[in-house]
C-alpha cells in the first residue's frame, strides 16, 4: 500500500533530509585513509542526535548495529562499520537515514579515495549519472518501470551489472514503504507515479556481474565476483507539475577533500 504524503508531510521529510545531508557532510570531512569506519559511524550518530533526530538504521530489524551502512569496494550495501581502516585505493559507500518529527529520510553516496583507478572512477561517475536519469523519469503520469529502464539502459551499455535483489522504495513514517523502485525495468510498466508519492531512487551498479551474495552476518551484500560496486541515492517527492529532490549531496561534496566528479550538480 502506497502512503501518499500531504504538502505539510513533504516539508517535514525535507527537514529530516536537511539533517541527513549535513550528517553526511560531517562524515565526509573525516573520510580519508587511516580512519576506522566505526569512527565515521560515531560522528554521524552524534550529529544526528545533536539535531534531535534518531538514526533510522540503528537497530533496524532488531539486528542492524550501526547508524551508517559503510560498504567498501566489492560490498554493495549494508556493510557494518568496525575496525576496518580506510585505504588509499578504496571506494566507500555510505548510506544513512534520519528519523525526525515522525518522518524518515534516506540517502547514499559512494566516495573514491585518491588512489582509485580511472575505470573505477568511471563506474562511480556513470552510476551517479544514472541516478539523475532515473530522477528525470520520476514524474507524475510515468510508471516505475520508466525509472528502472532509464537507469538500466544507460549503465548496461558499459558492461556493468544492475543488482536485482535490492531496490529503491517509498519513504515516510516508515523507512521502507511501497512502492518498490527497481533499477531495471520496462518502459510503461509497473506502478503508476502520481502526486503524493515520496520514494528513494538508489542505483546499485557493479563493475562486473550483477550477481550478489549475502555474508554470514545476515546483512552485508557483496558482488559474487568481488569486483567493485557503486551506490548513490536520493529521495524525490512527486507533485502534479514537478518532481522535487528532497535529499541533498551538496553539503558532503563541499566537505569532501577529493573533488573527483567531472561535473557538479
Amino acid at each position: 500500500m502506497v502512503h501518499y504524503k500531504t504538502v505539510e508531510e513533504v516539508q517535514l521529510i525535507k527537514e529530516s533530509a536537511q539533517i541527513l545531508g549535513k550528517a553526511h557532510a560531517e562524515v565526509a570531512k573525516r573520510l580519508k585513509p587511516g580512519v576506522k569506519t566505526k569512527e565515521l559511524d560515531q560522528i554521524a550518530e552524534e550529529y544526528i542526535r545533536d539535531q534531535h533526530g534518531v538514526p533510522s538504521f540503528k537497530n533496524y530489524g532488531g539486528t542492524f548495529p550501526a547508524s551508517l551502512c559503510i560498504s567498501v569496494n566489492e560490498v554493495v550495501v549494508h556493510g557494518f562499520p568496525g575496525n576496518y581502516e580506510v585505504k588509499e585505493t578504496d571506494v566507500i559507500s555510505i548510506d544513512c537515514g534520519v528519523l525526525f518529527k515522525g518522518f524518515h529520510s534516506d540517502s547514499a553516496y559512494t566516495y573514491p579515495m585518491q588512489g582509485v583507478k580511472k575505470e573505477v572512477l568511471d563506474l562511480l561517475e556513470r552510476t551517479y549519472h544514472s541516478l539523475y536519469l532515473g530522477i528525470e523519469q520520476a514524474k507524475s503520469g510515468n510508471r516505475i518501470g520508466d525509472v528502472g529502464f532509464a537507469i538500466q539502459s544507460y549503465v548496461e551499455q558499459f558492461g556493468y551489472g544492475v543488482v536485482r535483489e535490492l531496490v529503491g522504495h517509498g519513504v515516510g513514517r516508515s523507512l521502507h514503504e511501497d512502492p518498490e523502485v527497481p533499477n531495471y525495468g520496462k518502459r510503461g510498466k509497473g506502478v503508476k507515479i502520481v502526486p503524493g508519492m515520496v520514494f528513494a531512487i538508489e542505483p546499485m551498479i557493479n563493475m562486473g556481474t550483477r550477481n550478489v551474495v549475502q555474508e554470514k552476518d545476515g546483512w552485508t551484500i557483496r558482488t559474487s565476483d568481488r569486483k567493485p560496486s557503486a551506490h548513490f541515492e536520493h529521495m524525490v517527492a512527486i507533485f502534479e507539475d514537478k518532481t522535487e529532490v528532497l535529499t541533498t549531496h551538496e553539503y558532503l561534496e563541499e566537505a569532501y577533500s577529493y573533488k573527483w566528479r567531472s561535473k557538479s550538480r
